[in-house]
């Protein structure tokens, strides 16, 4: 074989290596994207097992476990002892006669038993039980005369009468001339709440108070009634409650006006399920609570088919101030413009985080001290400078100068360490820890927007509570029957949680509600009943609760001011 041939076998050889070297890499790549792909997908399963696993953590602990997000306080060690006593001590040094720490010592008093009550109030009814002895029993048993009465020793049981129902017969003179035998006049009768119904005012009052503020469905007082001696079918309290609603709608609107024109507005949302034949099925609904600020401390719910943004922006069209919210995306188009701000929550922020503690407890329980500073400034404040009402009269220019020297330098401390771990690039993604920074950053202009003005408040937990009182009544009547039945019920609500909001005894205040308000059927027939009373901007306004307490102090809810003086007793919760 000669040079050539073997030169071109060569290049045969060299060729097929070639060929083979290429195929082995295409295999190689092959194989290797393979591997990717099963790594991927193995990740993937990984993530979507940790994220189950966490929902199944969180719904367990929904369902099970407390609802309270409290926080160690060995979390706040995380920051340096001499941050913490700085604060503390800054904070002692404020400007002003009041100190914003109180390092003097409790006093320590003996702890009543949750079950005493004290001496009974003076205003009960009393019977008066004698218990003597015989004349057998009087006998000294020294000299055999009998004893005398030197004194009594007194103790007092509490005894439950149960309520009465009475009828009120309504007798209307005629009169006519005796002379001519004409001209027959017959003395007007008043106008009642429901015209020709057969409830008087403290039965209607009752009713409603007892479904909207005490949760008790109409089956449940069809058993009550049942006991007093009289049977009141539930159909019947159902057209009660309508015919009421429409009498307190205008009160009710009255109130919506006054609410926007408040600084600044608090509002969530609660579910209520809709009864809707033919469908199969219940429709879901919502229930949307509107509270105002301390010049109008009045509580307003509104009630929709959806939870579509349409139901905010019409309550809201035209009002101009804070809104207090959730990071629901319906309120954006309230935000649009310039005319309302937003204001988000902390305690929805701290959830998010709270969350992640399995997942990625070190940078979770940071976040967390953050928060848990930031609540405790807020609780210093509010001790320094606290509520007179629902939404709270107090020195608001004093709050905001506290926060401002305060909370700030905490939340720019809390900021630089989120955008540093964010950019960092170690959150992972579709992870909780991810949810929680995501959240607070993207509401972190709102979040921090309390700061500005000392009428803000940290958190919405004043909306979150009046969302309990509807919800907690859900639990009992399960369903509004129709779209009238849930406007008719968010006016009740409005009605009783306003009462609570502002301290009044609900059940006095609703009886002279539905005493008063007949009469404004008729304006010539209120004017004659009503002459006495000042001139207001509205004819209503003598009945809004505020004005209403002003005018009785004799009906102040004095369980209401006991619960606000345990709860500002309770030990504080991080």
């Amino acid at each position: 074989m000669d040079a050539t041939e073997l030169q071109k076998e060569n290049d045969r050889l060299k060729e097929a290596l070639a060929q083979a070297l290429a195929h082995l890499k295409e295999s190689q790549s092959q194989h290797e994207a393979t591997a990717q792909q099963f790594s991927a997908a193995l990740e993937e399963k990984d993530r979507r097992l940790a994220a189950l696993e966490h929902q199944i953590k969180l719904f367990l602990r929904h369902r099970y476990g407390s609802r309270q997000e409290r926080i160690d306080p060995d979390q706040l060690l995380l920051f340096s002892i001499e941050e913490l006593e700085e604060i503390a001590r800054q904070m002692k040094q404020s400007p002003g006669d009041e100190e914003l720490i109180d390092d003097a010592p409790k006093k320590k008093g003996r702890k009543r038993s949750p079950g005493r009550v004290g001496k009974l109030p003076a205003h009960l009814e009393r019977e008066i039980i004698r218990y003597e002895l015989s004349e057998a029993q009087r006998q000294c048993p020294c000299c055999g005369e009998l004893r005398e009465e030197i004194g009594v020793e007194s103790s007092e049981q509490l005894e439950l009468i149960p309520a009465r129902l009475k009828a009120l017969q309504h007798d209307r003179v005629k009169y006519a001339c005796r002379h001519c035998a004409e001209h027959v006049a017959l003395a007007e009768k008043p106008p009642q709440p429901i015209e020709k119904g057969l409830p008087a005012p403290g039965l209607c009052a009752h009713t409603v108070l007892s479904k909207f503020g005490d949760h008790q469905p109409h089956y449940r007082q069809e058993d009550i009634h049942s006991r007093l001696g009289m049977t009141i079918r539930r159909s019947t309290l159902c057209g009660w409650q309508a015919a009421l609603a429409d009498l307190s709608l205008a009160l009710v609107m009255r109130m919506k006006r006054l609410i926007l024109d408040s600084n600044v507005i608090h509002t969530d949302d609660t579910s209520i399920k809709m009864l809707a034949p033919g469908r199969g099925r219940t429709q879901t609904c919502k229930f949307w609570p509107y509270l105002g600020d301390w010049l109008h401390p009045y509580v307003v719910y509104d009630f929709t088919l959806t939870r579509e943004r349409d139901g905010p922006q019409k309550f809201l069209s035209g009002y101009a101030g804070y809104l207090q919210a959730d990071a629901y995306s319906g309120y954006d188009c309230i935000y649009a413009g310039d005319q309302v701000q937003e204001v988000a929550c902390w305690i929805h922020a701290r959830r998010y985080w709270h969350q992640a503690q399995d997942n990625d407890p070190r940078r979770a329980n940071y976040a967390l001290g953050f928060i848990a500073r930031l609540s405790q400034i807020e609780t210093q404040l509010s001790e320094a400078y606290p509520r007179q009402n629902l939404q709270g009269l107090r020195d608001f220019e004093a709050v905001a100068n506290g926060r401002k020297q305060y909370a700030l330098p905490i939340l720019e401390e809390f900021r630089a360490w989120l955008d540093h771990e964010k950019d960092a690039g170690l959150v992972l993604p579709k992870s909780p820890i991810r949810a929680a920074f995501t959240y607070t950053l993207n509401q972190w202009d709102a979040l921090v927007r309390y700061v500005e003005q000392g009428y803000l408040s940290f958190d919405n937990n004043i909306a979150e509570r009046m969302v309990k009182i509807a919800a907690i009544g859900r639990r009992n009547y399960l369903f509004v029957g129709s779209p009238g039945g849930g406007h008719g019920a968010a006016v009740m609500y409005s009605l009783v949680s306003s009462a609570k909001a502002n301290g009044v005894e609900p059940f006095a205040w609703l009886r002279d509600v539905f005493t008063r308000l007949p009469y404004h059927r008729d304006g010539e027939a209120f004017q004659q009943a009503n002459h006495d009373l000042p001139v207001e901007s509205d004819e209503l306004d003598y009945l809004l609760p505020d004005n209403w307490l002003a005018a009785h102090p004799e009906h102040v809810w004095t369980i209401d001011a006991l619960r606000r003086e345990e709860r500002k007793n309770r030990p504080e919760r991080v």
